[in-house]
């Protein structure tokens, strides 16, 4: 059996109340007592039953996070960026992964709440089928959406600006004479799927460059490696530069096409989506839209501070923005032209 604090207390010469006082710090005790208690507390190597603390202070000191997947180098640099703005704070986090499938999100959440974390933040797999889970977890814990966000808002959201981080990559391309751009990306079942196709959609009428048909699978490799060959079916036809969704599907469209012979880019400009960790190593380093992910982070962690589940207030949405980085596989550009500026944070 442990060290309780019946033993300290005993150590200590005083009462059990008031060696849970002195420890518990939350009533006042002499400066004497406080000093008695924390050397026998050390000198026994007590641990406070954090259970029981839970209990009474009715927090665990925990916050929930669910993300899609943890193969995505996306969302583990989010849950690394949480993880340190929560360790700021001496809270913990406690990290699940939805697999891409709303029943499996849902039973996390439950598990999640069964933990009686103080907080979740999530980004949610699916825009339609997350609702009733996510909506459900908002009313009886403060949630804070990051990345993704469920249809019709219901809970406060962090993530990206993706016009601008669309406009600036579509920006970029025309700038280095691209007049057919392609955007491949991902099937349309998460709000980022939506938001990137509609976002290079309205990029590429204001540049006036010709948007092909655009070319829609996952948010991996796999498919950036089949939309690559994709393309190269089309021969004459294919586009003066490609926009991806995400580095994933950049970097397997890059191998794919370099496999089949075209030039990254003096024969295709490929623009990427996150800039973590597959950008520099892609040969040649990708171009692409660096998402703040530090940033989105901090902001995800203080407003989750700031909610009250019984709070009427409407939900707040805040977009920050991106930043282009030009690499290797987009064409040069001249002086003067769209590269891309470091924009700060806005709201949408």
């Amino acid at each position: 059996m442990g060290v309780t604090i019946h033993d300290v207390a005993r150590a200590a010469g005083v009462s059990v109340a008031s060696a849970s006082r002195a420890l518990s710090g939350r009533r006042k005790v002499t400066p004497e007592i406080a000093e008695r208690v924390s050397r026998a507390a050390t000198e026994l190597g007590y641990q406070p039953n954090a259970v029981a603390k839970a209990l009474r202070d009715r927090t665990t000191g925990t916050i929930g996070m669910i993300v899609p997947g943890i193969g995505n180098p996306f969302f583990t640099t989010i849950v690394e960026a949480v993880e340190h703005q929560l360790q700021e704070t001496g809270r913990d986090l406690l990290l699940c992964a939805s697999q891409y499938r709303p029943d499996v999100e849902a039973r996390r959440l439950e598990t999640l709440l069964a933990r009686r974390v103080d907080g979740l933040i999530i980004s949610p797999c699916d825009i339609e089928a997350s609702v009733p889970a996510v909506l459900n977890a908002a009313r009886r814990v403060p949630l804070v959406q990051v990345d993704r966000h469920i249809e019709g808002g219901g809970a406060d959201w962090v993530g990206v600006d993706d016009d601008s981080a669309l406009a600036q990559a579509v920006e970029h391309v025309a700038a280095g004479g691209a007049r057919t751009v392609t955007f491949v990306g991902s099937r349309l079942m998460n709000s980022s799927a939506r938001s990137r196709l509609s976002g290079f959609e309205r990029a590429a009428a204001r540049a006036g460059v010709n948007a092909t048909a655009p070319l829609l699978g996952e948010f991996t490799l796999n498919w950036g490696i089949e939309a690559g060959r994709l393309l190269l079916l089309d021969g004459e036809t294919m586009p003066d530069a490609v926009v991806c969704g995400n580095d994933e599907i950049a970097v397997g469209l890059v191998r794919a096409l370099r496999a089949g012979g075209v030039r990254v880019p003096d024969d295709m400009s490929v623009v990427g989506f996150d800039d973590v960790g597959h950008a520099t190593m892609c040969d040649p380093p990708l171009t692409t839209v660096r998402q703040p992910v530090e940033e989105m982070a901090a902001e995800a962690v203080r407003l989750l501070g700031q909610v009250r589940v019984s709070d009427p207030r409407p939900a707040q949405r805040i977009a920050i923005a991106p930043r282009l980085v030009v690499r290797e596989t987009s064409r040069p550009v001249a002086a003067g032209g769209a590269n891309g500026t470091e924009m700060g944070r806005g709201t949408a």
